[in-house]
């Protein structure tokens, strides 16, 4: 009774859930063969997939709401009140979200590589050290003296940064 009343709703949620793994599928290979042509690293590479793999998700979700008929009146109460509290859990983490924005923007602009010595030129706090890891979040940086640093990815996007060739070891500072 069941499948014969709700036959197109069944093949249309066998659709998209075909839709997904392949669109998955896709993207992560494009990702990949992205990163691979730029010399990304691994860890990068998989979280912008985990991060598209979540949008993919959502869309689904939504895609399913609409095919099962539920409906508008209460899809856009839920939306609204998912969105007011995202909203204000954003606004009081905002640079959660920057951080994450800025980590995907340097992954796939990628103005420097973990290795690299980078000079921030921030008036209060000038920092020149070497990139030793680039996350989500941050970015981690060791300073000649061997101090490690964790700098904000929004920062690295706001501040000015000189990129020095050279790796410590074959470089002598001046102070």
């Amino acid at each position: 009774m069941f499948f014969t009343n709700f036959t197109k709703e069944i093949i249309a949620t066998g659709v998209i859930l075909i839709l997904i793994i392949i669109l998955r599928l896709i993207i992560a290979r494009l990702v990949r063969r992205y990163a691979k042509s730029s010399a990304i690293i691994e860890y990068r590479t998989n979280l912008v997939i985990k991060y598209i793999h979540l949008l993919i998700n959502i869309l689904a979700t939504i895609a399913l709401i609409v095919i099962w008929g539920v409906k508008t009146d209460d899809i856009f109460l839920t939306l609204s009140s998912i969105a007011t509290v995202v909203g204000v859990a954003m606004f009081a983490q905002w640079s959660i979200l920057s951080n994450i924005t800025s980590g995907i923007i340097l992954f796939f602009s990628f103005p420097f590589k973990i290795g690299d010595v980078i000079k921030v030129h921030d008036r209060d706090f000038p920092i020149e050290a070497e990139i030793i890891d680039i996350n989500a979040f941050h970015t981690l940086l060791q300073t000649k003296n061997g101090e490690l640093i964790t700098y904000p990815n929004n920062l690295l996007l706001q501040k000015g940064i000189s990129i020095i060739k050279q790796p410590f070891d074959d470089q002598e500072f001046t102070d």
